[in-house]
């Protein structure tokens, strides 16, 4: 199985990637994880160091494929998740896609590419062209990583269009969206009442989430010495039996650009009632403070 998880810059996509492939592996699959992203740290938190980059590998040996062998670049992590950084090309130069094509080229050339159970693809950012979709045309299966906020809706609707697009004419579908470290989900459950598609999980808005990347550590590995984190593995242990039990998922319709504009700025500009009563019981709550 192969699945590719897009979301919006900066919305968590690596971290939850790599807690989602440590949760596949204690489920006895054998994972390796791609980094799709020229910045080359989405497996930092599995291995603690950024890896080289097949690109770079790549370029060290002058292009010639037969001197390249898996242990220049899969790279063990923890819990037995493996690891590659396909890389990128130069800033301002060269396409994403490319890359990601001559990654899955050596893979296969190296007979690694079939010899997972789950191969997940952490791919960077917005689908702005079709370089950053190629790995949907490896995919079987796409998660969504968002958030309670506008921009994250707007970079899952493009994606949800890339998949609908994709699914033409590859074996694709959305097995849903995950949302990270929110304290809210209302504005999610706009975005899908108006984008039907399922939501695999929402993870609370935890600091040691946030924390675990700049320790180099997934939320796995510090329940080692956490194990009051144990109840946050439990939310990717829960997506990785999900996506295990090998969901139909579907073909999204995308809401067109100025509908869902509307419908998110008439969500901020007016608010539902159950917003309003939040909003006054936090008043009250306030004023009797004050008292």
């Amino acid at each position: 199985m192969k699945i590719a998880v897009y979301g919006k810059g900066g919305i968590g996509k690596s971290t939850t990637s790599c807690n989602i492939s440590i949760a596949l592996a204690r489920r006895g699959k054998r994972v390796l994880q791609i980094g799709c992203d020229p910045k080359h740290d989405s497996t930092f938190t599995l291995t603690g160091f950024l890896i080289p980059t097949i690109i770079d590998t790549l370029q060290s040996k002058d292009y010639h494929y037969e001197d390249v062998w898996p242990e220049d670049v899969i790279y063990k992590g923890y819990g037995g998740v493996d690891c590659v950084e396909a890389g990128g090309p130069p800033a301002g130069a060269g396409c994403g896609g490319y890359v990601v094509g001559e990654t899955v080229k050596l893979l296969k050339e190296l007979n690694a590419f079939y010899e997972y159970d789950i191969i997940l693809f952490d791919v960077l950012g917005d689908v702005v062209c079709g370089g950053f979709a190629a790995p949907l045309n490896y995919a079987d299966y796409c998660i969504i990583i968002t958030d309670n906020g506008f921009d994250a809706s707007f970079a899952a609707n493009r994606i949800a269009a890339s998949v609908r697009e994709k699914a033409r004419t590859h074996p694709l579908r959305l097995a849903g969206l995950v949302g990270n470290r929110t304290s809210k989900r209302d504005l999610i459950n706009k975005y899908v009442e108006a984008c039907p598609m399922p939501i695999l999980e929402v993870l609370p808005l935890i600091e040691d989430i946030r924390v675990s990347r700049v320790k180099g550590k997934t939320l796995f590995e510090m329940v080692e010495s956490q194990p009051s984190l144990n109840y946050v593995c439990e939310f990717y242990l829960n997506i990785a039996d999900q996506i295990l039990s090998q969901p139909e998922g579907i073909v999204p319709k995308e809401v067109p650009d100025r509908e869902l504009f509307s419908l998110l700025s008439d969500f901020y500009l007016n608010p539902t009632n159950e917003n309003e009563r939040e909003k006054k019981n936090q008043e009250n709550l306030t004023n009797f403070t004050i008292i």
